[in-house]
């Protein structure tokens, strides 16, 4: 498969916000069936939006977060908790963010969100 420039520059972001073990299973677990989707996201999510100049990676972050805790993609949320490592996103960004989830999106799903966080803060200190 040849790549495109926003597929390299996609994966390049990836790796800086997921880490590079992250990116690697991925990619390793990668089957003919999901091959697309994989690229589809490396190029459109990571190599276009991700990888605008626009806002940071602690940006992007944080807005990703709240969008995923909003839509109650509790999976996504925990590896994008990890991720706040690589992008200098703080437990105090996660804290206001779920806040402003709490208002616009409701305090149930919100309270997952806190739920999901702590689990999540609480793995990566043991991994520590």
């Amino acid at each position: 498969m040849t790549t495109s420039k926003r597929h390299e520059q996609g994966l390049a972001t990836r790796r800086a916000v997921l880490g590079e073990a992250h990116v690697a299973r991925a990619q390793e677990q990668t089957s003919a069936f999901d091959a697309p989707f994989q690229e589809l996201i490396t190029e459109a999510a990571w190599g276009h939006v991700w990888s605008r100049p626009t806002w940071d990676h602690r940006q992007r972050s944080i807005v990703t977060l709240a969008l995923l805790c909003a839509q109650g993609h509790w999976d996504e949320v925990a590896m994008h908790i990890r991720a706040t490592a690589n992008t200098g996103a703080s437990r105090e960004d996660i804290q206001e963010l779920i806040l402003h989830v709490a208002i616009y999106a409701g305090v149930p799903t919100a309270n997952h969100a806190i739920k999901i966080a702590k689990q999540t803060f609480a793995e990566m200190e043991d991994a520590s």
